[in-house]
Formats: structure tokens, C-alpha cells, sequence
């Protein structure tokens, strides 16, 4: 008898599947400390299989395609990545006919579509690679893309919304309205401060202040977000002397946010109760509290927050948790409902004692069935930065070394990124990028 002509058997298979979590990401987090980006690369290729379920592709292409991107194999991530951003927006279209196996079981077994914060920051890494590959016209198609995702965001889940509003009124599972309101991300300042530098690096000025003024304008719209001053080298980006260079630096620092079981009980009637299992933004601690730039036989200074990327990833999850609310909510009506019957019909007298013994055990399984199945989806990528530091100085064009260094909150070194011999030219972009995972 095959799997889906005999139920119970369906039933532990999905259960089985849903379950099955991803094997411990400390062998490919070891080289990490030591900054052996490529190390973790290749540890994530060794291990794929077993990191990584058919269902989790996104989280494979984004994980490898970040560390090599750290590790500056920028062509290998650019294929990774774009791999990536292919693989979210196949996942998201199948997501929105809300695949039957998701209502039986959990989220777990549907192929993962990425969240938001992943969607739109592949682009931004994206377009580094092209910049440190010499192609700014592809770059300012990323930043494109990014911006266009982040404009979209709002209506991203409407279809998926009206949906799950029809599935609500036929299973009669009464939904509350979203305490939290709508996102309140409606851009980048990191996107409008790659293109400033773009723009600028290509000689459209009207366009670099066009970004430089969004930017701005980011910071006033999202006041949750932006919670930290605008950083003050970003009025000098457009006011560099004729016969000076300017130097860039972007760093990113720490870790973005892993996910966590929320459990809630709701009693349906007096007898029984739905269980529902909610995944929850947890952030992750870095001990990065500084951030500077030391010029060989130069200045030093330190670095501006200018994203908290932690911060956006859970405003942009806000829209995507009311999703998964509802459809948790009709999920576990469905499997209260089931019992409920089960147990009124075992319980009618209108049955012989027999029948009622196998009512009341099919009532017991389908509530054992609903407390083992039901289970938050916790996939998420490990590799995105928490924040990203800027800083920018005017230098007479030559040939220069620094080091970028990371520091605690007692100012010990954490990680340092030494660069050395690099020409620093007039009239071109000279972006400098560290990172420290930490």
C-alpha cells in the first residue's frame, strides 16, 4: 500500500520530515573566529547534505554565497546568490497557492522562500561583488533591485493575505486583527549610500544627491529602525576638493537574528485546546562596540552605524509573522476540530461500546498527531551581517595602508583588516569593505 493511500502512514511521514532539523552548524562556524571565510565555505560545501534538506536550497545559496563573498570569491557568489534570488522567487510563487502538506502538518515541510531582510540584502552583497569585480553599471542593477523589492514590500503579501482569509471563513477560525500594524520600512539607507557612491564614481552628481537625500529621508520615515544618528560623512560625500581622492569604508559587524519557538495553548472548548507553534526574531550578541580606521602615517577614526540590519529584519518580518499566524491558527482549528468531533461522537450514546473505544482512540491520536506536528519553521540564514559601519576621508591620491579595527566595549582589539599598498586614485570610487562575524 503506497504511503498516500494509507493515512496514518502519510501522517508519520510528514511528522518524520517536519522534524528533521538541521544538522549543527559548529564545524562550519569553527574558522569563523579566525576569519577563514573560505574555510566555512568549504565546510558548508563538504557538508551540504547534511545541513541542508531538498527543502532548504534558499538557505544553501545564501549561507555559501555570503561567505564566499567575505572570503572575495566574488564571482562564485554572484552565481551563488543569483541562484539564490532565483530559488526565493519560485518558493514565494508556490507559496501563495498554500500547498496542502502546510495545512496538514507545518510550514517545515514547504521549500523555504526566504524572509524579507534575506530577499532584499542579497542584492546589496550582490552588488559589492560587482563593484570588486570592476562592473558598477551591474552593481547599480542590484541596488535597483534592492529598492524595488523594498517599495513592493508592503503589497508582497496580499495575495497570500486574501487567501488564507478565505480559508479562515470556511474552517470558521476567527482571527484577530494584526496588533502591530503595517511595515514601517520603506528604504535603505545602505542601498541610497551605495548608490550615492555609484552615482558619484560614474560622474551623475544629480543622481547622487538624489540618493544621498533618500537616505536622509530613510532615517526620518523609519524612526524604529534608524534609531541612531544619520552618520556625519554623509554631507561630505558630494563635497570633495578638486584635487583630492576620497576613501570609503563600509564594515560589517556581528551577526543577524536566528529564530525561536514561541508555544501557545488556546482552549477551543471545555475539553480541548489548539496548539500553536510561532517562530520568534532572536537577536544574536556581538561583542563589536567600536569600529575604526587607522592610515599608516595618517589620521585614525572610527566608524558610524549607518544600518542596523538586525532592526530591519525584524520590521520586515512584521508582515510575514501575520501570515504565519493566520495560517497557523486555521492549521490547528482544522486538527481542534477534528477532535472535538471525535470526542462528541464517542461520547453521543447512540453507539455501540466498541465504536466509541475506536472513537475515542482515533480523538487521542489526531490530538497526539497535532501536538508532534505542529512546529514553527526556524529556518534561517546564519550569515548575514547585524550592522554595517561607514566612515569617509579626503587623501591626497597615492599609495596608502590601513587597518580597519574592530573593538569591545573595553577596547580591546576583536579582529583587525589590514590592507596594504593600495592606490587610492582621483575621480574614482575607492570603497574599502571589512568584516568581522564576531
Amino acid at each position: 500500500m503506497g504511503v498516500l493511500k494509507n493515512p496514518v502512514l502519510f501522517f508519520l511521514v510528514l511528522i518524520m520530515l517536519s522534524s528533521c532539523a538541521a544538522a549543527p552548524f559548529s564545524r562550519v562556524d569553527g574558522p569563523l573566529g579566525s576569519g577563514d571565510y573560505a574555510g566555512s565555505a568549504a565546510l558548508v560545501e563538504k557538508h551540504k547534505k547534511a545541513l541542508y534538506r531538498s527543502q532548504d536550497q534558499v538557505l544553501y545559496y545564501l549561507d555559501k554565497g555570503l561567505l564566499t563573498h567575505y572570503a572575495g570569491q566574488y564571482q562564485d557568489s554572484s552565481k551563488l546568490l543569483e541562484d539564490g534570488e532565483r530559488a526565493i522567487e519560485a518558493a514565494f510563487t508556490k507559496s501563495v497557492s498554500m500547498e496542502i502538506g502546510s495545512y496538514l502538518v507545518n510550514d517545515t515541510v514547504k521549500e523555504y522562500d526566504g524572509e524579507d531582510y534575506e530577499d532584499i540584502y542579497l542584492n546589496v552583497f550582490n552588488a559589492l561583488n560587482y563593484y570588486h569585480r570592476g562592473d558598477i553599471d551591474e552593481a547599480m542593477v542590484e541596488i535597483r533591485r534592492m529598492n524595488n523589492k523594498i517599495r513592493f514590500l508592503a503589497s508582497r503579501y496580499g495575495i497570500i493575505t486574501s487567501n488564507l482569509q478565505k480559508k479562515a471563513l470556511e474552517e470558521s477560525a476567527k482571527i484577530p486583527p494584526d496588533p502591530n500594524g503595517g511595515v514601517r520600512f520603506s528604504d535603505s539607507a545602505l542601498a541610497r549610500y551605495l548608490g550615492l557612491l555609484f552615482y558619484r564614481s560614474t560622474g551623475r552628481y544629480d543622481d547622487a544627491r538624489i540618493d544621498r537625500d533618500q537616505l536622509k529621508i530613510a532615517f526620518a520615515n523609519a524612526p524604529d529602525v534608524y534609531t541612531h544618528p544619520l552618520p556625519s560623512s554623509i554631507n561630505g560625500e558630494l563635497e570633495i576638493p578638486e584635487e583630492k581622492a576620497r576613501l570609503n569604508v563600509l564594515a560589517f559587524g556581528g551577526l543577524s537574528p536566528v529564530k525561536q519557538e514561541e508555544t501557545l495553548r488556546i482552549p477551543i472548548s471545555s475539553s480541548n485546546y489548539v496548539k500553536i507553534a510561532l517562530p520568534v526574531l532572536i537577536a544574536r550578541s556581538s561583542r563589536i562596540k567600536s569600529v575604526e580606521l587607522v592610515i599608516d602615517q595618517g589620521p585614525a577614526f572610527e566608524l558610524e552605524l549607518l544600518e542596523d540590519i538586525e532592526k530591519v529584519s525584524r520590521e520586515t518580518f512584521k508582515a510575514k509573522q501575520d501570515v504565519i499566524y493566520l495560517k497557523t491558527m486555521i492549521r490547528a482549528t482544522m486538527k481542534g476540530v477534528t477532535s472535538s468531533a471525535l470526542d462528541t461522537a464517542a461520547s453521543s450514546g447512540d453507539l455501540d461500546g466498541t465504536t466509541s473505544i475506536i472513537l475515542s482512540l482515533l480523538s487521542l491520536g489526531n490530538k497526539i498527531f497535532a501536538e508532534a506536528s505542529e512546529q514553527a519553521d526556524l529556518r534561517i540564514s546564519r550569515y548575514f551581517p547585524g550592522k554595517a559601519y561607514i566612515g569617509g576621508i579626503n587623501l591626497d591620491p597615492g599609495t596608502y595602508s590601513f587597518t580597519v579595527n574592530y573593538r569591545d566595549a573595553s577596547g580591546r582589539s576583536l579582529a583587525s583588516f589590514r590592507q596594504e599598498n593600495i592606490m587610492i586614485y582621483k575621480d574614482r570610487l575607492n570603497l574599502l569593505e571589512a568584516v568581522c562575524l564576531k
